[in-house]
Order: C-alpha cells, then sequence, then structure tokens
C-alpha cells in the first residue's frame, strides 16, 4: 500500500503554539459559570435556595392508625397480666469504708424473680442470689408498683438453679404468676419473657419455643434436664425472670444464654416450669430442703466404671441399710474373704431408658416423685434381670 493511500494513518501536522490563559481569566470565569449556574437554579426552583422561614407552618395532620392487630393486642394483654407479678431482685454486700470504717451495704448484682404466693414467697435464679448465700449479703426485692421489700433466703437447690426469697409485703401487694406446663410445649409455640435487663425494670421480650428438651450445666456443674430454649431475648438481668406462653402462664424461668458476647444472641434456656413446681414448693415446705426421688445408695464414679472396669451403666458401690436399694435386694460392690472385688449391681436402664453414667440415672429418678415405683434393668454376675424400687426421697 503506497503513502498516498487515502486509508493509512498519519498523524496530524503540529498547529501553531498554544496561548498560556490568564491565571486572573481562569478565576473570572469560574465565578461568572458559578453565578450563572446559581442564577438559573434560582429561576428553576422558584428561588428555594434554603428552607422558607416563618410562614404558616403547621403540625402535619394524623393518619388514623385502626385498631391494632390480634397478635399486638395479645402481646399487651400478656404484659399488663403478668406485670405485677414480676419483681426486679438486688443484691447487696457488705463494705467497709477504708477511711471512717463504717460499714455500708452497695448493690452487687441484679437479676430477676416472680411472686409465686400470697405470703410473700418469691422464685428466682440460685445463681442470682448465690453471693448472698455464700458472702452473708443481703436482698432487696422491688415489686411491680416501685415498693422495695428486704429480702430473706428461705432456701435454694444448686443443681437446678432454683431459689426461694420471702419478702414480708401484705398480701394485697402481692399477684401470683399464673403456672402453666412445660410437659406438652411445641416447638414454634409463642413466648414472651419479663424481666429486668441491665436494671431496666418491666421490659418485654417475644419469641418462640426455639427447643425443648436441652441440657446444661448448672452452678454444681450438675447437668439441667429438659430446659427450653427461646430466641426471645435474654440479657443480663432477665435471669430469674419469667417465661410465658401465650395464655400468659409461666412455662419457664430465665437462666442462661449461649453468646460469645455476652449479651443476647438469639439463644436463651429457661428451667422448665414442671421442675419449678416441683422444687420450690419443697423448699418451702422443708424450711429451704430439697429431696428427690432416690435408690439411697452410694455408685462407683463414672471415670471408674467407664474408664478403668470398662463397664457401661451405674455400678453401685455402697447401698443403705433399710433405703429402697436394700429393700429392692440391690446389691452392692464387696470384698470376698480373699480379698477380691465383687463388682454389685450395675444399673443399665430405667424404665427401659438407657443410663450410662450417673447424672443419666438422677435424670431419670428426677421424673419420678416420692414413692414411685421405678423398674430398675440391672446386670448381676453377667446376667440382666428386671428389680422394682419403690423411690424414698433423699437430700
Amino acid at each position: 500500500m503506497s503513502n498516498d493511500d487515502p486509508y493509512v494513518w498519519r498523524p496530524a501536522p503540529p498547529g501553531p503554539p498554544r496561548r498560556q490563559a490568564s491565571p486572573i481569566a481562569a478565576v473570572l470565569l469560574s465565578v461568572l459559570l458559578i453565578g450563572a449556574a446559581l442564577a438559573l437554579s434560582f429561576y428553576l426552583w422558584g428561588g428555594r435556595f434554603w428552607p422558607p422561614l416563618g410562614g404558616n407552618a403547621v403540625s402535619r395532620a394524623v393518619t388514623p392508625r385502626g385498631d391494632l392487630a390480634e397478635i399486638e393486642k395479645t402481646t399487651i394483654k400478656i404484659y399488663n397480666e403478668a406485670k405485677p407479678s414480676v419483681v426486679h431482685i438486688t443484691t447487696l454486700s457488705v463494705r467497709r469504708d477504708r477511711w471512717n470504717l463504717n460499714v455500708q451495704q452497695v448493690p452487687e448484682g441484679t437479676g430477676s424473680g416472680f411472686v409465686w404466693d400470697k405470703d410473700g414467697h418469691i422464685v428466682t435464679n440460685f445463681h442470682v442470689v448465690q453471693s448472698v448465700v455464700q458472702n452473708k449479703g443481703a436482698v432487696q426485692v422491688t415489686l411491680a408498683d416501685q415498693t422495695s421489700w428486704k429480702g430473706t433466703v428461705v432456701g435454694y437447690y444448686p443443681d437446678k438453679d432454683i431459689a426461694v426469697l420471702y419478702i414480708g409485703a401484705p398480701p394485697e401487694k402481692l399477684t401470683p404468676i399464673e403456672v402453666g406446663s412445660s410437659a406438652d410445649l411445641q416447638v414454634g409455640q409463642s413466648a414472651f419473657s419479663i424481666g429486668n435487663p441491665f436494671g431496666l425494670d418491666q421490659t418485654l421480650t417475644t419469641g418462640v419455643v426455639s427447643a425443648v428438651g436441652r441440657e446444661i450445666e448448672s452452678v454444681t456443674k450438675r447437668p439441667i434436664k429438659n430446659v427450653i430454649q427461646t430466641d426471645a431475648a435474654i440479657n443480663p438481668g432477665n435471669s430469674g425472670g419469667p417465661l410465658l406462653d401465650s395464655a400468659g402462664r409461666l412455662i419457664g424461668m430465665n437462666t442462661a444464654i449461649y453468646s460469645p458476647s455476652g449479651t443476647s444472641a438469639g439463644i436463651g434456656f429457661a428451667i422448665p416450669v414442671d421442675e419449678i413446681n416441683r422444687v420450690a414448693p419443697q423448699i418451702i415446705a422443708q424450711k429451704g430442703r430439697v429431696s428427690h426421688p432416690g435408690l439411697g445408695a452410694e455408685y462407683v464414679p463414672d471415670q471408674v466404671t467407664a474408664k478403668q472396669l470398662r463397664l457401661t451403666g451405674v455400678l453401685i458401690l455402697n447401698v443403705n441399710p433399710g433405703g429402697p436399694a436394700d429393700k429392692a435386694g440391690l446389691q452392692p460392690t464387696t470384698r470376698d474373704e480373699n480379698g477380691d472385688v465383687q463388682f454389685g449391681d450395675l444399673i443399665t436402664a430405667v424404665d427401659g431408658k438407657p443410663v450410662q453414667k450417673i447424672s443419666d440415672l438422677d435424670a431419670a429418678l428426677d421424673a419420678h416423685k416420692n414413692g414411685d415405683t421405678a423398674t430398675l434393668s440391672v446386670e448381676r454376675d453377667s446376667k440382666k434381670q428386671d428389680v422394682k424400687v419403690t423411690l424414698e426421697g433423699e437430700e
């Protein structure tokens, strides 16, 4: 292709040198352009460069809302009816002023609770008042009407994280909470929590029953079975407060959360009301003592049974003379005349439910009441048999 071909690209010849614009001229041009833009905007927007001042400004008309949704009415009713039963608990510790050596009570922690009866009994978590029990502090209970009362710890059951307090308020000031059932709870049904998170009293959160049959660890490191899981927000200060169903009945007591941050992550746990309804009356009637169905026996530690003896179940070490196990003929572990160990009965199931460790046995027995008969599956001399035992209360 020749250099004269019109389709061959060639650089344009250089033009004459450009003159440099004056800086002053550039500034003046910019000012003129900005002024022109402002003038055009003023013309197009009717001169509204800024909100009008003064004038006849009035409040906006309120749009009629209409009736509340049924779910809102239900939630409001539940809150209003349950609120008088919920209390705010403050634990107080005794401290001595280092300057004048005066002794004074100072707030140490807060929690929630609920009125159990007209006699002045309040139910809460053991861990809410644990410091009072251990350090001989004091408890202050504030009712929904904002009156405060000195609380006395009647008794507690740390294995289930339950405690009962007493206040001297007159019966007309006390509204016992309505008690429901936790045995028939279904995943997905509504759940409502009232408590005092971060010291903010009478706070309502809502959610659902996320799961049932959960297990958490108590302050004594023993398992609490059949715990309710909920996504109703539970935060520090909610402990001991009620978890309610859509009928406003108590179905559980908020006790713990699972959260890396320490605040609600939508995974909260509540002690089932059936457990509370079994333990609280015992604490009240027996002046702080709690008994649970037992066999009247001692057991070989799980670590020895499982790891050293390689047995699956609960091995009986001793039986109390005259106790349920003794009356049923259960055999303890002994030594023969040569000093050799003769293993006792190995409990492998209770009422047909497998038992692998002592906590399993305790949980199975706790499902009964004192005086009930339980059927134990045991292995004795490598033979399996069933033994019926009438359970008796033991502390």
